[in-house]
C-alpha cells in the first residue's frame, strides 16, 4: 500500500533564523522554561497554552507570551510518604513532575495532577492559573490519581457521568503500573462533591481492570485518550500475557455512560508488514479529507472511509530496535466494526469468528471458557455496552488484530503527530528525537519519490531534543505547535509568501500553496480573492504555471514588425476590468483577447531591437505578459532574426549557412549576401530557402591525404557556377600563412591547385578546410574541400614504428636521415637500396630495464624499454635476462617501444648480467644496463600492535626489500590482508580487518610474498587488539 503514499518533498533544513532572514513576515514565536516540559495543553475556546513543566504550570497566550505561572515544586515528600506530607517522616525537597493537564472549559478550570503525595490533583483557574480554585491531600487513596513514578505515562479525558438524574462532569484516567501507585488501570474521577462522593475520587468500581495482580507484568504505556461518538477510548502497548516483554499494540472502547466497564474491549493494532512497527509512541484522532478517504476506500482494506470520519493516525517503532519507525492509519469505523465483531462472537458464538477463537479475557488466568452466553443477535444491539451477566472486560486474539500498512517510514524514533486538513488534501506533521518535524503529504499519486518538508523548529539549540508527544495547531489550523525538552514554538504551516514567482512557489511541492495568478503571490487557497476562478489559484504539488507555450508567428526578422499571437497555458480568466500590457524590454504594448484565448501584442519597430550577438544569428529578447499593470503572468523569449548574420556560423560556406538555416532566408549569388526571404525577388541569382543543393560550390577534393614537406597537386569539382563564367578563383586555408593560390580551371567541373609545401608538427594528422574566393569580389565561396594533413615524422621515432604505420600514409624509413618521412621524400640512390619498402630495420636498442632486481627464483615480470623491437608482438623471438630465457606476455607487448616478460630461476653462482632480445629476421639487441638477482630479507615491523578493525600503518625494513616491484609485493598479517601503500628500501603497509574473535590475538607472521615464486617471513611479529573506545572528546564545538 505505500507505493500509492507520495510525499511531497522539499527538505529544507534551515533554521529558523535563516528563515527569518529571507522573511521578516513570519515570525517565529518560542518561550523557554527552567525544566523540563512534561505536558501541553490548549484551551479550545480562548487558545491559550498551558505548559506542565517540572516544579511549575505556565499560562501563555496564543503567541506564548507568558500571562501567569504556578509553582507547583520542589515539594517536601518521600516515596512511601501518604499525604498529607506533615505526616511523614524523612521527607525531603522531591521535584513534581506533571503527569496529567486537562483543561475544563465547562468551569473554567485546569486539571493538574502531579507527581508528589502519590498523583493527587488540583484545579488551577484557567484565566490565571496562580489562583487556585481546588486542593485536598487529605482525602486519602481514593483520591491518588496520576503516578510517583518518572517512567509511568498517564493520560485522561474529560466526560460527563449521570446518577440519579444528576449530571456530573468527570475525566478517565489511563495509568501504567508504578511501585506506590494507585492500581486502578482506568479510574472516572469526579470533580465535584457528591454525597459520600469527593473531588478526585474514582467512582467506579470495576475489579477486572482496577485491581493489582496483573498491573507490573502487562508493562502498560499509555499514549493517548480520546472520545468518539459515545465512546471513550485508550491507546496504549501492553505484553499480551505477562509470558514475555514483548510489546503490543491496542487501543480499548469504553460506553461513556457505561458505569461498570462492562463494555471495556480491547482490539490489537498492528501496523506494518508482520507487525514490524507493534509499540505505539504518539497518535492523533482527525477527519481525513476527500482526497485521502477516497484514496482509502479504492484502495481497499480500510472499508469506505468518508470524509468527514476520523482516522486514528498513529507512529510506531520496533520495541527492540528504534532506529526506524511507521506511520499508520486506522479508520475508528474500522475499529468499531472489529469490537462490534469481537463483542458479538463472545455474546453469540462462543468467542469464535468463522469457528476460529478470537477473543481472550485480559489479565485473567482463567482457562476455561467464558464465552457462554447464547444472546440472539438480533437482540445484540441492546448489549453493546455489555451487562452484568456477560464475561467482560474482552480483547481480540493476535490472529484478528486491525491490521494497517506502513504509509510512511523513516530512520530513527517517531515521537509526535498531528494531521490537518488542507483543500480536502490530508498533511501529517511528524516529530521526531532530534528535534526535526516533517511535513508529509498524504495522497494517491502513484509513481512519485517519496518526498517530505523538513522544519528546524529553532535556530539549532534544541537539535538533538526529543519533539513532545503533544504536537497540535493553533485555532485556526495556521500554527503548529512544536515542544520539545524545554521550549515552546510556534511555526506557520506554510511559508507560500517567501516564495516570489510561480517557479519557485510550486517548487514547494507544498499542499497549503499555491500560485495565486492575478495576485502574482504565493498563497493559501483561502488567501486568494479569485482562487474560485479558472486558473484563479495554480496548486503547487500539480507543478504548474502560467506558461507561453508559442508565438504566432514563432519568431521574426529584426528588419520587420507587426503582431504577435501568443498561445498561453493555464491563463487565467481575464475579466472586463482586467487590462493585459505586453512588454518587451523597453517598448510596451496592449495586450488584446482574442475569441480564441490567444493574446496578441504589437513588436517594437526594428530601431528598438536589440543588436544581434556576434556569435549568433538571432537576438533572444524576453516578451512579458503583465496583468493590471504589475502583475506578471508569463514570460518567454521571443527570437528576431538576422539573416546577414547566418554566415558566421560556417564562412566557408556562407550560401548553404543562409538557406538551410531555420530563420527563411535567400543567397543572392550577385552580391554574395543572405537576406530575408522576398517572393517578389527571383531569377538564377536568387537561391531560397532549403535549396542549398543549387548554392554556387567546391567539393570532392583528390587526394585527401596531403604529407607535409611535399607539394601535392589537388583537384576537386566546381557545382553551380554558370554565373561566373570567365571568373577567377583563389585558394587559401590557414596553414598557407596567408598565401592564396589560383585555381586552374580544367575540363568539365573540374578544378585544380597546385598544392603547398606544408609544415606541421603539433600532431600526426590534422583536418585542412580549404577556402575559395571570387577574386575580383573578394568573398568566399561555398567551399566543403577537406583533407588530412599528416606526418610521418611525428610519433614514429623508429624504423619499427615507421614501418608500423598505416600502409595509406606511404611512410618509409629513410636511413639517411634516420627519420620516417613520406616516400617521395627519401631518394632511393641515398639508401643503397631501390626497395624502400622492403629494407630491413636496424638492430633493436635496450634503453631500460624496470625493475632491475628480481628474487633468485624469479617469478616477476620485468618491462624491457628501447626502440626498434619489432612491429608486432610475433617478432619477438626470445628473450634472455642474465642467460635465463624470460617467458615473453605478449599482451603487454608494445610496437617496437616496450616488451615485458617474466623471469624464470637463477643459478645462484650467476646472478648478474645483461638482458638481451632477438627479433625477426634474427637480429639482436643487448643491454648496456645489468640486471641482478637477489632475494630481499624484511626483518623488523613497527608498530607491532595495532586494533582489529585495521587501518594501522605498518613499516617493514630489513635487506634488499625493494627487490621487483610495487605490483609484485603481497602481504599479509596471519592471513589478513596489508594493503602496500609505499616501496622501496622500507615498505609500509595499512592492515585489514581481523575477523577472529580473540583478542588480544597471538603474536601474528608476517608474511611478504614477491611475485610467484618467492615467499619470507617475519614470525611472531605483530599483534591485533580491543578496538579503542572514545569516552569523550574536546572542544565540542567549532565554526561553520
Amino acid at each position: 500500500m505505500a507505493s500509492w503514499v507520495s510525499l511531497l518533498l522539499f527538505l529544507f533544513c534551515q533554521s529558523v533564523s535563516q528563515a527569518q532572514e529571507e522573511s521578516s513576515n513570519v515570525p517565529i514565536l518560542e518561550f523557554t522554561t527552567e525544566t523540563a516540559i512534561n505536558n501541553v495543553v490548549q484551551d479550545p475556546q480562548t487558545g491559550r497554552i498551558y505548559l506542565g513543566a517540572v516544579n511549575t504550570i505556565f499560562q501563555l497566550g496564543p503567541s506564548l507570551r507568558l500571562q501567569a505561572r504556578a509553582e507547583t515544586g520542589p515539594r517536601e515528600d518521600a516515596r512511601t510518604c501518604t499525604p498529607p506530607a506533615s505526616a511523614c517522616q524523612d521527607t525531603k525537597p522531591m521535584p513534581n513532575l506533571n503527569k496529567l493537564l486537562l483543561v475544563q472549559p465547562s468551569n473554567g478550570s485546569l486539571i493538574v495532577c502531579g507527581s508528589r503525595y502519590r498523583g493527587i490533583c488540583s484545579l488551577l483557574n484557567l484565566t490565571n492559573v496562580e489562583q487556585q480554585l481546588y486542593y485536598s491531600d487529605s482525602k486519602g487513596e481514593r483520591t491518588y490519581v496520576a503516578s510517583i513514578e518518572d517512567n509511568v505515562n498517564v493520560v485522561g479525558v474529560m466526560s460527563n457521568y449521570s446518577k440519579d438524574g444528576n449530571a456530573f462532569s468527570v475525566f478517565l484516567v489511563g495509568k501504567g503500573y508504578g511501585s506506590l501507585d494507585s492500581t486502578k488501570l482506568i479510574s472516572t474521577r469526579i470533580l465535584q462533591d457528591f454525597r459520600d462522593w469527593v473531588v478526585f475520587e474514582s467512582i467506579i468500581e470495576a475489579s477486572t481492570v482496577q485491581t493489582t495482580p496483573f498491573v507490573p507484568k502487562y508493562l502498560h504505556d499509555f499514549r493517548l485518550a480520546f472520545k468518539d461518538n459515545g465512546f471513550v477510548y485508550f491507546l496504549f502497548s501492553r505484553t499480551l500475557d505477562g509470558t514475555d516483554n514483548k510489546n503490543l499494540t491496542f487501543v480499548s472502547r469504553l460506553c461513556e455512560d457505561d458505569h461498570h466497564y462492562y463494555s471495556h474491549t480491547e482490539l490489537q493494532l498492528n501496523c506494518g508488514q508482520n507487525n514490524r512497527y507493534n509499540k505505539v509512541q504518539a497518535a492523533y484522532v482527525a477527519s481525513p479529507g476527500k482526497e485521502l478517504a477516497r484514496a482509502m476506500t479504492e484502495l481497499g482494506g480500510y472499508g469506505k472511509v468518508d470524509y468527514w470520519n476520523k482516522v486514528l493516525f498513529m507512529v510506531a517503532s520496533p520495541d527492540d530496535d528504534p532506529s526506524d519507525s511507521a506511520l499508520c492509519m486506522y479508520p475508528l469505523n474500522s475499529i468499531n466494526e472489529r469490537l462490534v465483531d469481537i463483542i458479538s462472537a463472545c455474546y453469540s458464538d462462543s468467542g469464535k469468528i468463522s469457528g476460529v477463537p478470537a477473543v481472550d479475557i485480559p489479565y485473567s488466568s482463567k482457562t476455561d471458557e467464558f464465552c457462554t452466553s447464547k444472546i440472539a443477535k438480533n437482540t445484540l444491539a441492546n448489549y453493546k455496552c455489555g451487562a452484568d451477566f456477560l464475561p467482560s472486560p474482552l480483547a481480540s486474539k493476535p490472529k484478528f488484530a486491525l491490521k494497517a500498512n506502513a504509509v510512511w517510514t523513516k530512520p530513527g524514533l517517531l515521537t509526535a503527530v498531528a494531521v490537518a486538513v488542507e483543500n480536502d488534501h490530508t498533511i501529517a506533521f511528524l516529530g521526531n528525537t532530534q528535534g526535526e518535524v516533517f511535513k508529509v503529504h498524504l495522497t494517491m499519486e502513484q509513481h512519485v519519490h517519496v518526498q517530505y518538508d523538513m522544519y528546524s523548529t529553532t535556530p539549532g539549540d534544541t537539535m538533538g531534543e526529543k519533539v513532545n508527544k503533544n504536537l497540535f495547531f493553533d485555532l485556526s489550523q495556521s500554527h503548529l505547535y512544536i515542544t520539545t525538552e524545554k521550549k515552546i514554538t510556534k511555526v506557520p504551516v506554510q511559508t507560500c509568501l517567501q516564495k516570489k514567482d510561480c517557479q519557485s512557489c510550486v517548487e514547494l511541492r507544498d499542499p497549503y500553496c499555491g500560485w495565486c495568478v492575478l495576485e502574482g503571490r504565493c498563497t493559501r487557497r483561502s488567501e486568494c480573492r479569485r482562487a474560485e476562478e479558472k486558473n484563479g489559484w495554480l496548486w503547487s504539488p500539480r507543478q504548474d504555471c502560467v506558461k507561453i507555450v508559442s508565438f504566432s508567428p514563432p519568431y521574426l526578422s529584426c528588419k520587420k514588425t507587426q503582431k504577435v499571437k501568443i498561445n498561453i497555458r493555464y491563463l487565467p480568466a481575464i475579466g472586463l476590468a482586467d487590462r493585459l500590457r505586453c512588454s518587451i524590454e523597453s517598448f510596451n504594448s496592449e495586450g488584446m483577447m482574442s475569441d480564441s484565448g490567444e493574446v496578441s501584442c504589437d513588436l517594437p519597430n526594428p530601431s528598438l531591437i536589440p543588436h544581434t550577438p556576434e556569435d549568433q544569428d538571432f537576438v533572444a529578447v524576453a516578451l512579458r505578459i503583465f496583468v493590471n499593470e504589475t502583475v506578471e503572468l508569463a514570460t518567454r523569449e521571443f527570437k528576431f532574426y538576422n539573416c546577414a548574420a547566418t554566415v558566421r556560423k560556417s564562412e566557408n560556406t556562407p550560401c548553404m549557412s543562409c538557406v538551410a538555416s531555420l530563420w527563411g532566408c535567400q543567397w543572392n549569388t550577385h552580391d554574395h549576401t543572405c537576406s530575408d526571404m522576398d517572393d517578389s525577388a527571383v531569377g538564377a541569382n536568387i537561391i531560397k530557402q532549403r535549396q542549398g543543393a543549387n548554392c554556387p560550390r567546391f567539393e570532392n577534393p583528390d587526394p585527401v591525404l596531403i604529407p607535409v614537406g611535399f607539394k601535392t597537386r589537388i583537384s576537386f569539382e566546381g557545382m553551380h557556377l554558370d554565373l561566373y563564367q570567365a571568373r577567377v578563383f583563389t585558394i587559401g586555408t590557414e596553414l598557407m600563412r596567408n598565401v592564396e593560390e589560383e585555381v586552374h580551371f580544367e575540363d568539365g567541373p573540374f578544378y585544380t591547385f597546385s598544392g603547398f609545401d606544408f609544415s606541421y608538427d603539433k600532431s600526426p594528422e590534422t583536418n585542412v578546410l580549404f577556402y575559395v574566393k571570387d577574386k575580383e569580389s573578394g568573398k568566399k565561396m561555398d567551399s566543403t574541400l577537406n583533407v588530412t594533413l599528416y606526418n610521418c615524422s611525428m610519433g614514429r621515432e623508429d624504423c619499427s614504428l615507421c614501418k608500423n604505420a598505416d600502409p595509406k600514409y606511404r611512410c618509409v624509413w629513410c636511413a639517411k636521415q634516420k627519420a620516417c618521412v613520406y616516400e617521395k621524400l627519401c631518394n632511393p640512390d641515398q639508401q643503397g637500396s631501390k626497395d624502400l619498402y622492403n629494407m630491413e630495420c636496424p638492430d633493436p636498442q635496450i634503453t631500460d630495464i624496470i625493475p632491475r632486481f628480481g628474487p633468485l627464483q624469479g617469478g616477476i615480470s620485468i618491462t624491457i624499454r628501447g626502440s626498434n623491437l619489432g612491429i608486432q608482438k610475433e617478432d619477438i623471438k626470445s628473450i634472455s635476462v642474465v642467460g635465463v630465457p624470460c617467458i615473453h606476455r605478449q599482451e603487454k607487448y608494445s610496437v617496437s617501444t616496450s616488451v615485458v616478460c617474466e623471469i624464470g630461476p637463477v643459478d645462484p653462482k650467476n646472478t648478474w648480467g645483461q638482458v638481451e632480445v632477438e627479433v625477426k629476421g634474427g637480429k639482436r639487441g643487448s643491454s648496456s644496463i645489468v640486471f641482478t638477482y637477489r632475494d630481499p630479507i624484511p626483518e623488523m615491523v613497527k608498530p607491532s600492535r595495532g586494533p582489529k578493525a585495521g587501518g594501522t600503518l605498518i613499516t617493514i625494513s630489513g635487506t634488499f626489500l625493494n627487490t621487483g616491484s610495487m605490483d609484485d609485493v603481497q602481504i599479509t598479517i596471519g592471513g589478513v590482508d596489508c594493503t602496500v601503500e609505499q616501496f622501496g628500501e622500507e615498505i609500509t603497509c595499512r592492515t585489514g580487518e581481523y575477523g577472529t574473535d580473540k583478542v588480544p590475538s597471538d603474536p601474528l607472521t608476517i608474511t611478504v610474498r614477491y611475485g610467484k615464486s618467492t615467499t619470507t617471513t617475519i614470525p611472531s611479529a605483530f599483534q591485533f587488539l580491543e578496538n579503542p573506545i572514545m569516552l569523550d572528546h574536546h572542544p565540542k564545538e567549532s565554526f561553520v
